[in-house]
């Protein structure tokens, strides 16, 4: 099955038109509402953790229906709303994760209003950013582990027999009803999931509210009023959004005709509706909305006015001031972008903290770090000739080794360098460009390897699972489709991880605590508040991150469950001798990334950090070529021929050279 086709909510064509007028109003209402919202409550104004809860609530609810709205909208102007199967599968993943994280997200803010109401004195401890931050990253990851067990079932179904999905998106039990074999199971665990889920959540609910009622016994009417003036936005959301997935999905898929109808509310209506009600019905988002309005109001009239009470800063002047003085330069108030780009420039370039003070050690140090180093430009290079010439290595997982050989090239080549310069000359200053540039590459370049290394997991599956369909699977072209994906990734990931660090102001201390431009050591040095762009970065990281890891484990267990089955005599040793190589190369790589990045800057050690950075940057690269040629047999071959290739090549020229002139 290469495509599905969506049904409509009419076919009338008039009704149509004004359908797709409407819903183009609601959609265009949802994204200008909560970007509004978002805006408002990630600024300074409202830094509690009730609209920094809010804040993520709006972008979730920005990106959930701009899943399912855009194709609804444009099937009111087609005959034929069609969708590709891997462009429905993506449509339902993304509804059930960014459904899933908004249900977390709201069990959070009720916990919230607990803690806000019945213990008023110990909430700024009990709510501090730390937690508030873990509860955000649990639900962004408990969303995806919910959304992948809920899609990847439905992913491995066949479907050979009517493609029209009676729903305006891909869900569930709609694309339940079309698989050609038996789905109760699956119907059934999506059931059980989604209703634990969402009858876990909506217990903590009723339960936070149920104590703040009974905390307000004895309480005077004004006092009542206060404290349900705080809830009352959270618990007209909580309905709105749990009242139609609640009837949607904790039944059975009997009757689909009354889940459109109904699905319009939660992935449209509702997050329409959510600023309208933060906004209408809270007087600080009204408030912090009216000074953002002002604020930009007002820079506009001033431009090009002299404010008499800030002190004028000249740009050439800038340079000349000392560490002190530019630390307090950010603290300058002012009203004018021109005043805010000469307090952006203040740091024209870092200093990275050596790995030592002492000489002896430095030479040292350069000269275990240089052989270290050619070690893994030869054996990468060795091993990129070797699949490159010989045609017995011209498979799939060869293929992908290759790009894997290029990415350990790479890896230590944007670091090393600037590392041995600072151990042997003391050149440890890094312009700001320069640490830009090196930041960007490095972490397109561990990405693009994260998903590589995913990618070489799932070539594993398909050869131990699936062997004799293995060719027809891993094509030339699907193998080729992967690898720029990857690499298409790692840029975009890379591309969002840089601009969240590089556009925030540096005007205090230079030092990077590390040998390299880092995420970690180089967001401490911002004089500026990251909090929300640390939280971002760690979602982010943490999303990309552990789906790669999600399936490569799924792909070993489903490796693992097909060896137990066979039960044949030298299985073992034969996915071992298949498997063995990637996998410690995965364990070797994600063990060292995930703990460098996959965690809040807060806990940043400096010794702890530097090991862990010299692992996956220098001595996974250097140790990948050795694991694969070591532990494979048709590396080890292909590498004798080459030499045997080289060696008679050398004898012919040799040969050519010591043969006498022929007489004329």
């Amino acid at each position: 099955m290469k495509e599905f086709i969506l049904l409509s909510l009419s076919d009338n064509q008039g009704v149509q038109k004004i359908y797709f007028v409407v819903f183009l109003v609601f959609y265009m209402l949802t994204v200008t509402g909560n970007l509004i919202v978002f805006t408002v409550t990630s600024s300074q104004h409202l830094n509690s953790p009730m609209y920094f809860f809010l804040c993520h609530l709006s972008f979730i609810d920005i990106c959930y229906s701009s899943v399912t709205a855009p194709q609804m909208i444009s099937s009111f102007l087609v005959e034929n709303n069609t969708i590709s199967f891997a462009g429905c599968i993506g449509q339902l993943f993304g509804v059930h994760f960014f459904g899933c994280t908004e249900i977390f997200i709201l069990t959070a803010m009720a916990y919230d209003r607990y803690v806000a109401i019945c213990r008023p004195l110990h909430y700024p401890a009990l709510m501090s950013r730390r937690l508030c931050g873990c509860m955000v990253g649990v639900s962004w990851v408990g969303g995806f582990l919910h959304s992948t067990l809920q899609t990847l079932p439905i992913a491995l179904l066949p479907f050979c027999g009517p493609n029209e999905v009676a729903h305006y998106f891909c869900d569930v039990h709609p694309l339940l009803h079309l698989a050609c074999t038996d789905t109760r199971a699956e119907g059934l665990a999506a059931v059980a999931n989604s209703g634990l889920i969402s009858l876990s959540c909506f217990l903590i609910l009723v339960t936070s509210y149920v104590v703040i009622l009974v905390s307000l016994r004895g309480q005077t009417l004004e006092g009542w009023h206060k404290a349900l003036s705080t809830c009352r936005a959270h618990v007209t959301v909580v309905f709105l959004f749990f009242g139609p997935t609640t009837f949607v999905y904790i039944r059975p898929s009997s009757d689909l005709s009354k889940d459109r109808t109904v699905a319009v509310f939660y992935t449209l209506i509702t997050p329409m509706l959510n600023p309208l009600i933060y906004t209408l019905r809270n007087g600080e988002v009204k408030g912090a909305l009216r000074k953002l309005c002002r604020r930009k109001v007002g820079s506009r009239n001033g431009k090009g006015a002299e404010n008499p009470e800030s002190p004028v800063v000249l740009p050439g002047a800038v340079s000349k001031l000392d560490t002190k003085e530019k630390g307090n330069l950010c603290l300058i108030p002012t009203m004018r972008d021109k005043m805010q780009r000469v307090n952006l420039s203040t740091v024209s370039e870092f200093v990275f903290v050596g790995l030592s003070d002492a000489p002896e050690i430095r030479l040292l140090l350069f000269v275990l770090f240089l052989l270290i180093y050619l070690a893994t430009m030869a054996g990468n290079i060795t091993l990129l000739v070797a699949i490159s010439t010989d045609s017995h290595l011209h498979s799939p997982m060869y293929f992908f080794l290759s790009n894997l050989s290029l990415l350990d090239l790479l890896c230590p080549t944007i670091t090393v360098p600037k590392m041995l310069g600072a151990l042997l000359l003391e050149h440890k200053e890094i312009s700001f460009s320069g640490c830009l540039f090196q930041h960007f590459f490095l972490i397109a370049v561990v990405g693009t390897e994260i998903f590589l290394l995913t990618v070489m997991a799932y070539d594993r599956y398909v050869a131990v699972c699936h062997p004799l369909r293995y060719p027809s699977i891993m094509s030339t072209k699907l193998c080729a489709q992967l690898a720029v994906g990857t690499w298409a990734t790692g840029l975009l990931n890379s591309l969002l991880h840089t601009s969240m660090v590089f556009t925030l102001s540096f005007c205090g201390p230079n030092k990077i605590q590390q040998y390299y431009c880092d995420i970690p050591p180089v967001l401490t040095l911002s004089c500026s508040s990251t909090h929300s762009r640390e939280l971002v970065l760690l979602v982010v990281a943490g999303v990309l991150g552990g789906g790669a890891c999600v399936v490569t484990v799924v792909s070993y267990i489903y490796i693992l469950l097909e060896i137990l089955a066979r039960n044949s005599p030298g299985i073992w040793h034969k996915a071992f001798s298949t498997c063995g190589s990637h996998l410690t190369i995965v364990c070797l790589f994600y063990g060292t990334t995930i703990c460098t990045y996959v965690r809040p800057s807060s806990t940043y050690s400096l010794k702890w950090d530097r090991v862990v950075s010299m692992l996956y940057g220098m001595i996974t690269p250097l140790l990948n070529p050795i694991i694969y040629s070591l532990r494979n047999k048709e590396v080890k071959c292909a590498l004798k021929r080459v030499i045997s290739q080289l060696r008679r090549a050398l004898m012919r020229q040799e040969n050519l050279t010591q043969s006498p002139p022929s007489a004329g």
